[in-house]
């Protein structure tokens, strides 16, 4: 391709993404990324943070994080197999497995490099991966990075995987056959259900891999998982966490078998070939598995104002789906309009990201909402009066 063709090219898909309404610049936040915060100049409540617990903010991260700098300096200075693992990385790693209740843990750079590493380090062109229609773009980078035969199932469809995975089985083509799947799924704040998964891997002799991202910090025996919630200890092959998002940091991490852990280390290739997590998110990524470790309050009170606000928003009238999480999709439908929505919001005090294709399929647009523990009763309904004012303006309700 020409650069004149690049030009055309990419002139000519951005113009049909003005068209249509789906052209996003990127917002701006200057200072913390908190309940409220200021973005594009204008402070406004914050209904798009991950940042579920409020560790992003943390004095006691924070603390960490500088402390970490002054002993180490502001980089790791190499990949982890030269001399890019500090003793700080193997205390996160050691302090992750215990949280996790598994025999060990691997950070890497980004939950994105998680799966990107693994999915292509356990699985060949020889074998089958049973994939969950909806489940996050890495994941399907990762099988693809693998070169295994990607099986999709309907989301969450319990029997239209028993009927792919039985059809794999019986195909004998493969060698092996890995379920994957999110355990809370980032769009519509559901939950899979990983009882019935691991049951039908035993079943078919699959192994199972569960993406964490969204339930790390939230879900489980104080925010430590999916695998916790359902009380599958030793059930689930490979868990896959993230430091950013609840833990307020940035980075990933796989748990499970020390086996496992050592065979990632030799062929992660993220891990291998990418420098390792700074000192200072290392530290403060360790100081909030510990915060957690120790205490539920912060999980509880995550809880507590996701109910709350989801609860205000039902009264009201919209359409916040099937979530059981604090993942709240308002769902529009027409893509065009449910940005509209977003940037109406965002002028009368709300900021809350509309999503659309390709990120969700055509005609389920939504405007996403991530409550946090550190919203309080008085932001959340302060919000809630906002989006009925818009909507009412817009004819959505």
């Amino acid at each position: 391709m020409s650069g004149k063709a690049l030009h055309q090219f990419l002139s000519e898909n951005l113009e049909e993404l003005k068209s249509k309404g789906l052209y996003r610049k990127l917002p701006v936040v200057t200072g913390p990324t908190g309940p409220r915060c200021i973005i594009n100049g204008k402070e406004v409540i914050n209904l798009s943070s991950n940042n579920y617990l409020g560790l992003a903010n943390d004095p006691r991260l924070k603390e960490a994080a500088i402390k970490a700098i002054e002993k180490y300096g502001a980089g790791s200075g190499a990949v982890r197999t030269i001399v890019g693992t500090l003793d700080i990385h193997e205390e996160l790693e050691e302090k992750l497995a215990k949280f996790k209740k598994a025999e060990a843990v691997i950070a890497f750079q980004s939950g994105f490099n998680c799966n990107m590493g693994t999915v292509s380090a356990l699985m060949t062109k020889d074998d089958a991966i049973l994939s969950d229609e909806l489940n996050h773009a890495s994941i399907i980078d990762g099988c693809r990075l693998s070169g295994a035969k990607i099986l999709r199932y309907k989301h969450s469809d319990m029997d239209d995987l028993r009927r792919v995975i039985k059809e794999a089985k019986e195909s004998n083509q493969y060698k092996k056959l890995m379920i994957i799947t999110d355990g809370v799924f980032s769009m519509d704040g559901d939950i899979a259900k990983l009882p019935e998964i691991v049951e039908i891997a035993e079943e078919f002799e699959a192994f199972t891999y569960v993406d964490d991202a969204h339930a790390s910090g939230v879900l489980g025996k104080n925010g430590s998982g999916s695998v916790s919630h359902f009380g599958l200890y030793g059930k689930v092959d490979c868990q896959i966490g993230t430091l950013s998002k609840a833990l307020g940091v940035v980075g990933g991490y796989v748990a499970g078998t020390k086996e496992l852990i050592d065979w990632l280390k030799l062929r992660g290739r993220p891990f291998l070939f990418s420098t390792a997590l700074t000192p200072a998110d290392a530290a403060a990524a360790l100081k909030a598995v510990e915060i957690l470790s120790e205490s539920p309050d912060l999980v509880e009170k995550l809880w507590e104002n996701a109910r709350y606000f989801k609860d205000k928003m039902k009264g009201a009238g919209f359409d916040i789906g099937h979530s059981e999480t604090p993942i709240t999709p308002v769902i529009v439908g027409d893509e065009a309009k449910c940005m509209q929505f977003s940037d109406e919001l965002f002028k009368e005090g709300v900021f809350a990201q509309g999503i659309a294709f390709p990120t969700v399929p055509r005609g389920t647009a939504r405007v996403r909402n991530m409550i946090t523990a550190s919203h309080t009763k008085d932001m959340i309904d302060e919000a809630v009066e906002i989006y009925k004012k818009v909507a009412e303006k817009m004819d959505i309700l």
